[in-house]
């Protein structure tokens, strides 16, 4: 099993691959609310006040937070306080488990959290009379987390900050998403905690995956919109302070369920073992398609972290992380995690989605092209050592292939020749021209002689038989190997050693003036160590 390529296992071995959107977090706010001078038209040119000051922003939140408390007591709503460190989401998920309804606010939670606010500051004039002035600033505030259930999308929060001007956070999960959609059209599915395992119309999951539009997300936030309360009155929101989403975080997922565990975890330990080198900033620009220089912000690092006995694989660039690891020891997740848009100069604007998940999922893709190479490269080797040794088959023993031995290299020149008869060869052409390469007469090469090279041609998988014939093909390992082999040898091993042997004939090449400033080198280090004899 393990002895199997990434391709092969990733061919043979995978009963679903899905490409879906995970988690994404959002940023819910009103454009137009973000600066001081925009805060204060607002209460100004908009709202027709005298003055702009945090008064009138201190009226505001407590219009909105008891509309709040209005609605959490008619909707007997729980409410829970967040203590320092605890997991929101585990909170979810245990009171989750007991909502019994299709939709609706499962609970309320309230945390104080730093975020950036508006205050006044007094200021004077030419004449000295005090003013206020709206400034940027940052303070502890109150913030409301919705942990509801959408009917299309599942479980979701949608956090209020309670100070003006009001921004909120949503957050979704893709994979919810495409669970509440597949039991809508009664397609019969088998979950992940989060993800899907297995499907009965793996082509209508990856639609719906696919479905998943930036226009469906901010459906789902003017649905909720309407349905809770909102900060500003129905005049503001016509008056142009509406909300916009923009694009905090996003995850963009690959899931590839392979039919057996062990299979899965043991493959998913080779392909992090021969891959320690992803993070080097050559490699990363492979996986996500970005040039890398000296200017490039950010670490360019591989990690292995393990929790339990299941390790995962992270690779980062800029602000962009892309993790893999072995998922409920069912399936492979290849997960890219967009922080920051414009690392990829994107705008952060939700209409950004489509682009944006064309950047994450080719980025899983690369990478995964980038694993199946490196791991078929230690395989290869495998492969070499095998063509080196002995082989035994059926009873039946032949000698290795030795590269660079002046016997085998005169074979791999035939089987290259050989390779374009269309009817194949018979032993009396190779004897011919393993004769014609050694210089002298085909007579002087025994009948046994050729059987030999044969047999070790064909246990080694060089060459087959064609049924009901004395005749011979090259396979395309064979034709392969023979290739690598007489190019490795005529174009690199010869004229290489050719450059660094310490002859006075050959021509002081980079090469060999390179090799030369080595020896020089080591041999200064030996004495001055007092290692020399």
């Amino acid at each position: 099993m393990v002895a199997q390529s990434v391709s092969e296992i990733l061919a043979r071995h995978v009963s679903l691959s899905v490409e879906c959107i995970d988690r994404m977090y959002l940023n819910v706010y009103v454009p137009a609310l973000q600066r001081d001078k925009g805060a204060a038209w607002f209460f100004r040119g908009h709202r027709r006040q005298p003055v702009a000051s945090s008064v009138l922003m201190a009226a505001m939140s407590r219009t909105f937070l008891a509309a709040l408390e209005r609605y959490i007591d008619a909707h007997r709503i729980p409410v829970v306080q967040f203590r320092a460190g605890e997991r929101k989401d585990d909170v979810m998920a245990e009171r989750l488990r007991r909502f019994e309804r299709e939709e609706g606010v499962v609970f309320i939670g309230k945390a104080q959290e730093k975020t950036p606010v508006f205050r006044t500051e007094k200021r004077r004039d030419a004449q000295g009379c005090s003013y206020p002035w709206i400034v940027r600033s940052t303070a502890m505030v109150n913030h409301y987390y919705v942990y509801a259930v959408d009917r299309d999308f599942g479980p979701f929060f949608l956090k209020f900050c309670s100070y003006f001007p009001y921004n909120a956070k949503l957050c979704l999960n893709g994979h919810e998403y495409a669970k509440r959609q597949l039991a809508k059209e009664g397609i019969a599915f088998a979950a992940l905690d989060n993800g899907v395992r297995a499907c009965a119309d793996p082509a209508r999951l990856q639609a719906i995956c696919d479905g998943l539009s930036a226009a469906k997300i901010d459906a789902l936030l003017r649905k909720w919109l309407r349905l809770l309360p909102h900060p500003f009155t129905a005049a503001d929101r016509r008056a142009g302070y509406g909300y916009e989403i923009s694009i905090l975080q996003a995850e963009f997922s690959l899931t590839q369920v392979l039919d057996q565990p062990l299979h899965g975890r043991l493959f998913f330990e080779q392909v992090i073992r021969e891959n320690l080198d992803l993070g080097r900033p050559d490699r990363v620009q492979l996986i996500f398609g970005r040039k890398i220089n000296r200017s490039t912000p950010g670490r360019f690092r591989t990690r292995i972290l393990t929790e339990g006995v299941t390790p995962s694989l992270y690779v980062d660039y800029k602000r962009t992380r892309i993790k893999q690891y072995h998922k409920e020891g069912r399936a492979l997740r290849t997960e890219t995690t967009i922080n920051n848009t414009y690392d990829f100069r994107v705008g952060r604007r939700l209409a950004n989605l489509p682009q944006l998940r064309q950047i994450g999922f080719a980025a899983n893709r690369r990478l995964l092209a980038l694993e199946r190479l490196g791991h078929d490269c230690m395989l290869a080797e495998a492969t070499f050592q095998s063509i080196n040794r002995p082989v035994c088959k059926n009873g039946l023993r032949a000698s290795g292939l030795r590269f660079a031995d002046p016997s085998v290299h005169h074979l791999w020149h035939a089987l290259l020749l050989f390779r374009l008869l269309a009817d194949g060869f018979r032993s009396a052409d190779l004897r011919q021209h393993l004769a014609d390469l050694h210089g002298r007469p085909a007579s002087s090469i025994s009948p046994g002689a050729m059987t030999y090279q044969l047999r070790r041609l064909r246990l080694h998988g060089m060459i087959e038989r064609l049924p009901h014939s004395h005749r011979y093909q090259v396979t395309s390992l064979g034709w392969r190997t023979a290739l690598f082999f007489t190019r490795t040898y005529n174009r690199l091993l010869r004229p290489g050693l050719a450059s660094v042997l310490p002859s006075h004939a050959a021509a002081a090449t980079p090469l060999k003036r390179a090799f030369e400033h080595l020896d020089h080198h080591i041999n200064a280090h030996v004495a001055a160590a007092r290692l020399a004899a």
